[in-house]
């Protein structure tokens, strides 16, 4: 096991994370830490970062590097981005910082930077076709994605802070010098011509685009507080930003979801983001909780395991992840997931769940249906349920991801207890709780066909055959625990399918 240490000096604030990977590649987060920094105001009238931000910049450092001392970090990544990238000092605050914290601190280029954002969004969220912002404090990347390649990219020297200094747009912002910001903006655009009308999904990073989407989700009740991979229509988000040039710094900090340390920089941010809609006629936007730092991360992995630079499947990978870090016996959870995609394809007329949206859930569901057994085997699947619903599975949208917990939760039996007081519960209509049971059912039988967890079970044939479900088993032995098990869940069988289940054993010598 290896622990490694990210670090982002950005222009608005910087961050360490560190990770944990186990000798299976399972990595998981173990330690977040976050310093306002604002280096971009802390610049003099020639650009030049002043002793503050020596100071500041120097002192974050030792700290974090004092944290990576407790946590035992065996490897540091540290980097900094636009404020001491495009200030004639900067490498001298590197270079300073650096022997003063024993941390190398490397200065990426904008198109670097842009790379790593793409990076991480490209490997946790599902999408073919899209524009990437990442909005920092200094600096915002524009990354033209198609077919989730990196066709363009270009970093603009435009962020949430450094406008909001230079238009003085701290508390009460002036009409005039508004409009000369968005012109200002508006100009910048011109350097990404291949965003204009293109119509894809805007998809943010940074603190700005997460603020943003922690407003609507508070303006629309939204059923979770996630955050990564949250979609909302542009349209929303225009709607609200009408009023927000026009508001006071202290009005902005009672807004819900905003936090007070962006209430004096969201109005130049929010007016970047609102350009870029506007160029692209994007219609949607989505907020990813992954950039820089999960890029750079997944340029780690990529050089010291066998984990491609950009995954293919990010649904499999995010759960392949959590198998890793919490499944008892994995061959067990595959076996089970192998039969309970055989039932669903043998018997889809009965069940009639669409192949598109249900197997995916179904597999991951069965995948991890015995995690929960890592926090008390009693109850297991309610815990199996709460791992998936508080996971990171990337890869599917939030209510998908309650669907497969629900899934992995109810394979010991139909449980509405469980939904009781769940907030997304009243997204979830009568039609789907049907179309639950009848996967957890499915879950459930899997499950069954290798309760012994010995794979006394060679191989199933599920079909229908005189209006009655068969399910033949080929056995080098009577499986009599498996077909007791079965037994048990006849009559929830014929209860959803409508026809009896009769279970066929050859055995073979």
């Amino acid at each position: 096991m290896k622990r490694i240490a990210i670090i982002d000096v950005g222009s608005n604030s910087a961050r360490l994370v560190i990770m944990e990977v186990h000798t299976s590649h399972a990595c998981n987060l173990v330690y977040n830490q976050k310093d306002p920094l604002r280096l971009a105001l802390k610049t003099d009238r020639k650009g030049y970062l002043t002793e503050e931000a020596f100071a500041a910049t120097t002192n974050c450092l030792k700290n974090f590097a004092s944290m990576c001392r407790i946590f035992h970090v065996d490897e540091t990544i540290a980097v900094a981005t636009a404020a001491i990238r495009n200030a004639p000092n900067g490498a001298k605050l590197a270079k300073a910082a650096s022997q003063a914290s024993g941390i190398n601190l490397e200065i990426i280029s904008g198109k670097t930077e842009a790379y790593l954002s793409y990076l991480g969004v490209i490997n946790t969220i599902a999408v073919n076709d899209a524009v990437i912002f990442d909005l920092g404090g200094a600096s915002t990347e524009v990354i033209l994605v198609r077919d989730r390649k990196l066709v363009e990219s270009v970093s603009l020297p435009i962020g949430c802070v450094n406008l909001t200094k230079n238009f003085k747009l701290n508390n009460m912002a002036d009409p005039a010098a508004l409009n000369k910001m968005r012109r200002a903006i508006n100009d910048q655009m011109q350097k990404a011509p291949w965003i204009a009308g293109c119509g894809l999904p805007l998809i943010g990073v940074g603190g700005t685009a997460r603020s943003v989407g922690k407003i609507e989700q508070k303006r629309t009740k939204y059923f979770t507080s996630k955050l990564h991979n949250y979609q909302f229509a542009v349209q929303d988000f225009k709607e609200w930003y009408k009023t927000l040039p026009g508001t006071t710094l202290a009005t902005r900090r009672r807004i819900p979801g905003l936090s007070n340390d962006r209430a004096d920089v969201i109005i130049a941010g929010s007016s970047i983001i609102k350009a870029l809609a506007d160029r692209s006629k994007a219609r949607k936007l989505i907020v990813s909780g992954c950039g820089l730092r999960e890029g750079l991360f997944s340029q780690y992995l990529h050089e010291h395991t066998d984990r491609p630079l950009i995954v293919p499947d990010i649904l499999a990978t995010a759960r392949e992840n959590m198998i890793h870090l919490y499944s008892p016996d994995e061959e067990h959870c595959r076996l089970v997931a192998r039969y309970a995609l055989q039932l669903f394809q043998g018997w889809q007329s009965l069940h009639k769940l669409e192949a598109a949206r249900w197997e995916p859930l179904l597999e991951t569901a069965a995948l991890l249906h015995d995690t929960g057994i890592t926090i008390n085997y009693y109850n297991h699947t309610r815990h199996s349920g709460y791992l998936i619903e508080n996971g990171k599975l990337f890869g599917l949208n939030h209510l998908d991801v309650v669907y497969t917990a629900i899934l992995a939760a109810w394979h010991h039996g139909v449980n509405r207890g469980y939904l009781r007081n769940r907030p997304y519960r009243k997204l979830i209509p009568e039609a789907d709780m049907k179309r639950l049971s009848n996967g957890a059912l499915l879950l459930a039988l899997a499950e069954c066909l290798d309760y012994t967890q010995t794979g006394a079970i060679q191989s199933i044939e599920p079909a229908i055959l005189g209006g009655s479900a068969v399910l033949t088993i080929t056995a080098s032995r009577t499986p009599s625990v498996e077909l007791q098990q079965l037994h048990t869940l006849t009559k929830w069988f014929r209860k959803n399918m409508g026809c009896p289940l009769t279970v066929v054993v050859k055995e073979i010598g």
